[in-house]
């Protein structure tokens, strides 16, 4: 058996390409949508792929399961509670197997249905030998995670309420830990994703393990486990429900080598007066320096496309600003969850701002101190704290901040007053940052944003 797993730390995503040496046949599970690592492996190893498995509709990515069927002519397959999607898909059954290699020495995957995070949620079981009493590992999805389990609260924007999803999660969790304690898990997503609360920073456990250290997977009535798992799960992303079903329907596939059309500042400035985004990808510290009025910043260096999809539309047109020879990946990064209306990026960026500082600005800061002292010299000074409200109950807040994370800013604008002076701060300054150009852009007249973020508020008061 061959088994490999591809981690994409920016989206925290999980994938895995599971071969049989000798039939040389392939399954890729849970695929990013650029696929060319897996068709690299595959070529490199003389595996064909066969099938593309989806553990589930994500809400967090777009997957490549288009991209790998075109490339591959591999076959889509899901749980069988997936209902109809607008593609040719095979459904899985309960227990049904899919052999890899042939006769009781070829590797196979058994499905197991484990709904709970989604209705359709499917785990499989990995069997390096179709004989083999024990499966060497358990790809769960985003049922079990490293220390946690999938969130249940995702599609009550659709009516499935996190309530009844929690309680077949816990069947589903269950059932799992009646594997033995030596199978290895694999999860679709390891810390920092948003489908869970508490996700290790390892991409790999044993049931064991989990049976052990896991707090879901605890003595628990099923009572107490659905308000373990409802309970303190951050803000959805913003265009979670846009993947979600993304995910079920027909669309373009990406072009991941081409990158978008250079533009001149002109072309820039009538897409930007037409109402295009325009998204400078550089570190915020580059930003502030200089940046093209009216711009958001989203770095590249940090979780950018998950942030990009908290401050910009599915539809909107972008216009990429960033360092040279970046662009492409800009692209593709925003592409991964689906905003594909990239229209080009700005050329040669810095001898352009060089020759129009008129169309300039940057970003205003300030320190812990000058914050303590602006809150009792400036009047109608408006605090906007854009975490979670889990990280706000573990650490504390500024008294009389607003608590506006950052998924919902946009939907909040009008409860903001533009001409009042804000300071915006997060734990660490990365999204305070491009919460501050979102308002800026909006046409907020004052606004900085918190240097060293709470963190560094915290270390002052104390």
């Amino acid at each position: 058996m061959r088994f490999s797993q591809h981690y994409l730390g920016c989206l925290s995503h999980a994938s895995y390409l599971v071969a049989d040496e000798l039939s040389k046949r392939a399954v890729v599970v849970d695929p990013q949508r650029d696929v060319s690592a897996y068709l690299m492996e595959a070529s490199s190893r003389g595996l064909t792929i066969t099938h593309v498995v989806e553990t589930h509709f994500h809400a967090d990515f777009v997957s490549g399961h288009l991209e790998l069927a075109a490339e591959t002519g591999a076959e889509i397959c899901y749980g069988a509670a997936a209902g109809e999607t607008s593609f040719p898909t095979r459904l899985l059954s309960d227990g049904e197997r899919l052999a890899l290699g042939d006769g009781d020495d070829g590797v196979v995957l058994e499905v197991w249905e484990t709904p709970g995070h989604t209705p359709e949620s499917i785990s499989l079981l990995v069997y390096e030998h179709a004989n083999d009493d024990v499966p060497y590992g358990v790809l769960t999805g985003d049922t079990l995670f490293i220390g946690d389990v999938g969130r249940p609260d995702l599609l009550a924007s659709v009516g499935v309420t996190a309530d009844d999803l929690a309680r077949r999660l816990y069947a589903s969790t269950r059932r799992l830990l009646t594997l033995p304690d030596e199978v290895r898990v694999f999860p679709a997503h390891g810390a920092g994703s948003a489908c869970g609360k508490n996700l290790s920073t390892e991409t790999e456990s044993t049931i064991g393990e989990q049976r052990r250290s896991n707090y879901a997977l605890q003595d628990l009535d099923e009572d107490e486990f659905v308000r373990l798992v409802t309970e303190g799960q951050s803000v959805a992303p913003l265009y979670f429900s846009f993947d979600a079903q993304r995910n079920r329907e027909t669309r373009a596939l990406l072009d991941e080598t081409t990158p978008p059309p250079a533009l001149t500042m002109d072309e820039v400035l009538k897409l930007q007066a037409d109402g295009a985004i325009v998204v400078d990808t550089r570190d915020p510290q580059e930003f502030a320096a200089g940046h093209l009025r009216g711009s958001r910043n989203v770095g590249l260096g940090g979780r950018f496309a998950e942030y990009a999809g908290d401050v910009i539309r599915p539809d909107d047109r972008v216009v990429l600003v960033g360092e040279p020879g970046t662009e492409t990946e800009g692209m593709v990064r925003l592409a991964r969850i689906g905003f594909d209306v990239v229209v080009g990026h700005l050329d040669k960026p810095y001898r352009t701002f060089l020759a129009r500082p008129d169309l300039v600005v940057s970003s205003s800061h300030v320190t812990a101190a000058q914050l303590d002292e602006a809150r009792s010299s400036t009047p109608g000074l408006v605090v906007v704290d854009v975490r979670n409200p889990g990280e706000i109950e573990a650490s504390g807040a500024i008294p009389g901040a607003r608590s506006i994370p950052l998924a919902r800013l946009l939907a909040s604008l009008d409860e903001l007053d533009p001409a009042a002076p804000t300071v915006v701060h997060c734990a660490g300054g990365y999204r305070s940052s491009i919460a501050a150009s979102v308002l800026a852009s909006a046409g907020f007249t004052d606004v900085s944003d918190l240097v060293g973020g709470y963190d560094a508020w915290a270390a002052t008061a104390s």
